[in-house]
C-alpha cells in the first residue's frame, strides 16, 4: 500500500490506484445517504432504508453514464470516435456536470415512475447533497488541478502545472458556489411557505445555471469559445442556457398552478 504516488492518486493497493476523484465521489454519495432519509420529511415522503439505496444504487449509475457520455458527446466526440475503447476509461478523467444532470434525471424518472414515488418532491429532497457533492466534485478538480481560471493578477491567484502565470482558482470559486445553492435550496425545502412541491428544485436549476454561467467567464475554456458575431459563448455556457430555462419554466407553471 502507497499512500499519495501521485496528485491525482490518494492510494495505490496492490498497484491498484484510488484517486481522489473517485473518494469523493464515494464521499458525496455517503453523505446523500446520511441525509436524505432526514430531509424527505419536508416533502412528506416515507422512502424506507432500501428504498433510498435503490434510489441512490440508480442516480450512481445514471450519474457515471451521464457524465462519461456526456462529456464524451459534449466535448471530444470526434476523438472518441476514433477512440471507442477510451470512452469506458473514466480514471483518465472527462466528465461533464450537464451530462450527470441528464443521466440522474433519466434514471429516476424511471425509478420513480416503477415505485409511483413523486419525482418533485423526490428531485426537491436530493437538491441539497446534489449541491455538497457537486462542491466535492470541483474539489477533487482542485486537488487535481484541473479546470483552473484565466490569468489574474489579483492577490489570491494560484500557479497550476501546465499553466501560464497565476490563474482565478475556479475550482475554489466554484465549491464556494455550490456551497451556497446548498444553504439557500435547505432554507427553501424547510421553510418556505406555502409549500409548492417542485420549488426547491426550479430554484435549484434556477441558481446553478445562472451561477455557472458567470464562472465561466473566469475559467481557462480549453475547448474554445463560439464566436457568434455580435458575442462569444463558451461550451459550458450554451449547456447551461437550458437549464436556467428549464428551472424558469417550472417555477413559473409550478406557481401559476398553485394559484
Amino acid at each position: 500500500m502507497q499512500f499519495f504516488p501521485s496528485r491525482t492518486i490518494a492510494v495505490e493497493i496492490l498497484g491498484w490506484p484510488i484517486h481522489w476523484y473517485g473518494l469523493l465521489y464515494v464521499a458525496a454519495f455517503l453523505l446523500a445517504s446520511w441525509m436524505l432519509p432526514r430531509l424527505q420529511k419536508y416533502r412528506k415522503l416515507s422512502l424506507t432504508h432500501d428504498d433510498w439505496s435503490a434510489l441512490l444504487t440508480w442516480a450512481i449509475i445514471g450519474v457515471l453514464a451521464g457524465g462519461r457520455l456526456g462529456f464524451v458527446l459534449f466535448f471530444e466526440p470526434f476523438y472518441f470516435l476514433a477512440h471507442p475503447l477510451e470512452i469506458l476509461q473514466v480514471w483518465h478523467g472527462g466528465m461533464s456536470s450537464h451530462g450527470g444532470f441528464i443521466g440522474v434525471t433519466i434514471a429516476l424518472y424511471f425509478v420513480c415512475r416503477k415505485q409511483k414515488i413523486n419525482l418533485l418532491a423526490l428531485a426537491d429532497t436530493i437538491v441539497v447533497p446534489v449541491a455538497i457533492g457537486l462542491a466535492l466534485g470541483r474539489l477533487g478538480n482542485f486537488i487535481n488541478g484541473e479546470l483552473y481560471g484565466i490569468q489574474t493578477t489579483l492577490p489570491w491567484g494560484m500557479s497550476f502545472d501546465g499553466a501560464d502565470g497565476l490563474r482565478h482558482p475556479t475550482q475554489l470559486y466554484a465549491i464556494a458556489k455550490d456551497l451556497v445553492i446548498a444553504v439557500v435550496c435547505f432554507v427553501h425545502l424547510t421553510r418556505a411557505r406555502p409549500v409548492i412541491i417542485g420549488h426547491t428544485i426550479a430554484l435549484f436549476l434556477i441558481l446553478y445555471g445562472g451561477l455557472r454561467y458567470l464562472l465561466e467567464y473566469f475559467r481557462d475554456q480549453s475547448y474554445g469559445v463560439m464566436d457568434w458575431g455580435f458575442f462569444t459563448i463558451s461550451p459550458g455556457q450554451l449547456f447551461t442556457i437550458p437549464i436556467i430555462v428549464a428551472g424558469a419554466y417550472l417555477w413559473w407553471e409550478l406557481s401559476k398552478r398553485s394559484r
